[in-house]
């Protein structure tokens, strides 16, 4: 199967924490990042997902935000260190490749956003990413 989705880190659930209807699934990720993710717990059933399996942690480009620091006092769990590898701009929008730890991820933010932030290459970044955006993949 072929994705259209940029973002795929390789990790392996370190927990897993059923609710009612959703889980929490916490992936520790290749580059030694912690990661979680908010699925169904039918997900969490189908794909098997238990201490120790190997995942794919993905992520929608427009979904990851950035900021040129950690943030307190916000509810995203994901916060990812990592530094700009390149800046692609178009009229309205842009294309963020970020370099983390084991992976890379790319956000697609708008031009002024990296105009704001003074993002370019070589710049450090923590790449934000609600729980609930985050969907896994299994072998």
């Amino acid at each position: 199967m072929r994705l259209s989705i940029r973002n795929q880190i390789p990790g392996t659930v370190t927990a897993v924490t059923p609710g009612e209807v959703m889980a929490t699934v916490k992936v520790r990720l290749d580059g030694g990042q912690d990661l979680t993710a908010a699925i169904t717990l039918e997900a969490v059933e189908e794909l098997g997902l238990a201490a120790g399996s190997a995942v794919r942690a993905m992520v929608k480009s427009t979904e990851v935000a950035l900021a040129t620091g950690r943030v307190a006092g916000v509810s995203i769990r994901n916060q990812l260190p990592g530094t700009v590898s390149d800046v692609a701009t178009g009229g309205a929008m842009a294309a963020v490749k970020v370099a983390v730890d084991g992976g890379e991820l790319t956000a697609a933010i708008t031009k002024d956003a990296v105009d704001d932030l003074g993002l370019t290459a070589g710049s450090p970044v923590v790449a934000l990413i609600k729980s609930t955006e985050v969907s896994l993949a299994t072998a």
